[in-house]
């Protein structure tokens, strides 16, 4: 059975053509993890693009009961982005898969292997941090963050403590290429 498939797009026409292979190939994703339930894509095309191959995005996101499963890729076809989004999606269903699925020969479902992680005592569920990281924030400031975001190689963001308001910010870079600052305030 192939899962409900949505298909969206924003400033690219949907052809029969497009919908058909997006359809095909999206309602199959249920072959590799049979819990989805259904999956959706967005096309879009950014002529504000710098570069030619960061202008079509393709957007597949695949539901299923206690999951979400989302992959982002660009390129310079329409149909080149969704099938690059395809394979890195598949890469993440087997990822998930093999967390809650492989090494598990007695079994078991997603939902039970879940139910495993909810603390008995505060019935809430276990933290399932992959990786901690500590390191020390020097004083600096948005200009010079910039500086040592690039050099650093950071591409997303880059955490500082801004010395003019006294504060932890978040130097992010946007999609379009300029830079957005995350200054956060305790409510």
């Amino acid at each position: 059975m192939t899962n409900k498939v949505e298909v969206q797009t924003r400033h690219i026409r949907l052809t029969e053509h497009i919908e058909e292979y997006v359809n095909k190939k999206a309602g199959n994703l249920d072959h590799y993890l049979p819990a989805i339930d259904e999956a959706r894509v967005e096309l879009s095309h950014h002529r504000a693009a710098r570069d030619a191959n960061d202008r079509n995005v393709a957007q597949v996101t695949v539901f299923g009961k206690g999951f979400t499963l989302r992959s982002e890729e660009r390129a310079d076809e329409a149909l080149a982005a969704f099938d690059k989004a395809m394979d890195n999606m598949q890469r993440q269903i087997e990822r998930y898969k093999g967390k809650h699925y492989h090494g598990r020969g007695d079994g078991r479902s997603a939902s039970e292997v879940a139910e495993e992680i909810i603390d008995d005592e505060t019935g809430e569920l276990s933290p399932l941090f992959a990786k901690r990281k500590k390191f020390t924030l020097y004083p600096m400031s948005e200009d010079e963050a910039l500086v040592q975001m690039r050099n650093l190689g950071h591409d997303n963001f880059f955490i500082f403590y801004n010395v003019e308001t006294g504060r932890i910010n978040v130097l992010y870079r946007r999609r379009n290429g300029s830079y957005g600052l995350i200054d956060p305030e305790v409510g």
